[in-house]
């Protein structure tokens, strides 16, 4: 099982939006991202914009496959991408995978 970890920056005027949407994600993206293999799923927020995200599946680079060839994965990250700073791609493929240095299992 893979553990990842990624950080993303959020524009401080659209965090509050941005947590609102994740605190109502739609069960369609919810089904997705199950049916994709992303497990214990978690965004954290620094409350400055820094929003940091975890996750465990079998295989990211095959996760992130998977969700790219859904539908509604489409819609939410064209919904989603506005409310970022500084990407080069849509918000799910630039979670760039921190190397994790501790782990206490």
């Amino acid at each position: 099982m893979q553990r990842i970890c990624f950080v993303l920056k959020v524009r401080e005027d659209r965090l509050e939006e941005y947590e609102e949407r994740h605190a109502a994600v739609w069960p369609e993206m919810r089904e997705a991202l199950t049916a994709a293999g992303w497990g214990n799923y978690s965004l954290f927020s620094a409350g400055d914009g820094t929003v940091i995200g975890y996750l465990e599946t079998e295989d990211f680079d095959r996760a992130r496959e998977l969700m790219a060839r859904t539908e509604v994965n489409a819609r939410w990250q064209a919904e989603m991408a506005p409310f970022f700073e500084g990407l080069q791609a849509a918000p799910d493929a630039s979670m760039v995978p921190l190397r994790e240095v501790f782990h206490l299992p």
